[in-house]
């Protein structure tokens, strides 16, 4: 019964989080106002703006100019939903949960770290740590301060300045024993992710691809990996 609840809140937050990632790189009020098409820029009712029935229903069209509509936000709904189970009811690592997933998605197609998402993040990570934070600060930091140095080193090319900040939210995350393995895993699967791109013609050398998503891969796999090990 808590999952389904823990589903369904999910999935409501997910709807929440498709408007906030659409409108906070645009500069958009994401509390107020009712959603609208961005084609037609008609007001979209709320029987249409149930989180994945309407876009069913709807067969993935606008009712009034029958453009297609995003499957992001199906996505995020039920990606949400699905993050809220496997986290459990956990108000600090569900509400983490909610700003990873927006950095994800707006760093992915705004090539964007936006500052309020991190130091929201930030704040909660400090409610959470308690006893811990000093350390959880300190691996912070430091995480910080290598991703700063290949920002100067590749001239903002190889790392933007949006990467060094959320080093500093998920580093207090997991911790300083971790964050080596954290910024291994980040950027192995950068590469992968990197060489298939221009293995299939999709990215070049010289294009710069948006690191933030693989800082949370890498995290996720990081405490993942420390969840599943066994205890001794």
């Amino acid at each position: 019964m808590v999952q389904v609840a823990l589903l369904l809140v999910g999935v409501v937050v997910g709807s929440f989080l498709g408007v906030l990632t659409y409108r906070i790189p645009r500069r958009m009020n994401f509390v107020w106002g009712r959603s609208r098409c961005p084609n037609c820029k008609r007001e979209i009712k709320w029987y249409d703006n149930i989180p994945i029935l309407s876009f069913l229903f709807l067969r993935g069209k606008c009712r009034y100019c029958k453009k297609n509509i995003s499957s992001r936000y199906p996505l995020l709904e039920i990606v949400t939903g699905v993050c809220f189970i496997l986290i459990g009811p956990n108000i600090f690592n569900l509400f983490l949960a909610c700003i990873f997933i927006s950095i994800f998605v707006i760093d992915v197609e705004r090539m964007l770290i936006p500052d309020e998402l991190v130091l929201a993040g930030i704040l909660v990570a400090i409610l959470n740590l308690k006893s811990e934070i000093f350390v959880g600060t300190l691996a912070g930091l430091l995480a910080a301060d290598f991703l700063l140095f290949l920002n100067l080193i590749t001239k903002g090319k190889g790392m933007g300045l949006g990467d060094v900040k959320l080093a500093i939210l998920i580093g207090m995350i997991v911790g300083l024993n971790k964050t080596p393995i954290w910024l291994f895993y980040s950027f192995v699967t950068g590469a992968i992710v990197g060489l298939t791109l221009i293995a299939f013609g999709k990215a070049n050398m010289k294009q710069k691809i948006a690191f933030g998503p693989f800082l949370i891969i890498g995290m996720v796999i990081t405490q993942a990996a420390a969840f599943a090990l066994p205890v001794s």
